[in-house]
């Protein structure tokens, strides 16, 4: 909200006007570093904890991928059940959600505050009340990708 805009009130503009003398400035250009290194650590994790199971498992590439995942998945809940995960987003801001542990972190605090009011109403409700809107906009986003391929696949 502008100091000066003319919808606001008296009240809302001496209030913004507050906000922004006292506002720390944003460093900007130090946090978006720091997102992109850690996003690449976190990624590197990833990488490691892949060859890892084509490693020691004898599992080829596209096998490993699915216990990757899963391993990535268990690492981030379980960061996240120890009060790390939130400590560790506050300091790495963007970078640490990354698609596969941000999602796992959000399901699981998700999973986390509400579970007092139980199992069904509590924990999976709030759980997936949170994932419903992500997984539908990636199933819609999924169907138009595959829909311009197969339009682009039969233009050629």
């Amino acid at each position: 909200m502008r100091p000066k805009d003319a919808k606001t009130t008296p009240t809302q503009r001496a209030y913004a006007e507050r906000v922004m003398k006292i506002r720390q400035p944003v460093p900007l250009v130090k946090n978006c570093i720091r997102a992109f290194f850690v996003g690449g650590a976190l990624c590197l994790l990833g990488q490691l904890i892949q060859t890892g199971w084509m490693r020691w498992f004898g599992l080829d590439k596209e096998i490993a991928a699915s216990p990757t995942v899963a391993t990535l998945i268990a690492l981030s809940v379980l960061a996240t059940g120890l009060g790390v995960y939130d400590r560790f987003a506050q300091w790495a801001g963007a970078g640490s959600a990354v698609p596969v542990t941000g999602f796992a972190n959000s399901m699981a605090s998700a999973a986390i505050e509400h579970r007092s009011e139980g199992w069904v109403l509590g924990t999976a409700a709030q759980m997936f009340k949170l994932a419903g809107p992500i997984l539908a906009f990636g199933v819609t986003a999924a169907f138009f990708v595959a829909l311009v391929k197969a339009l682009w696949v039969a233009g050629s």
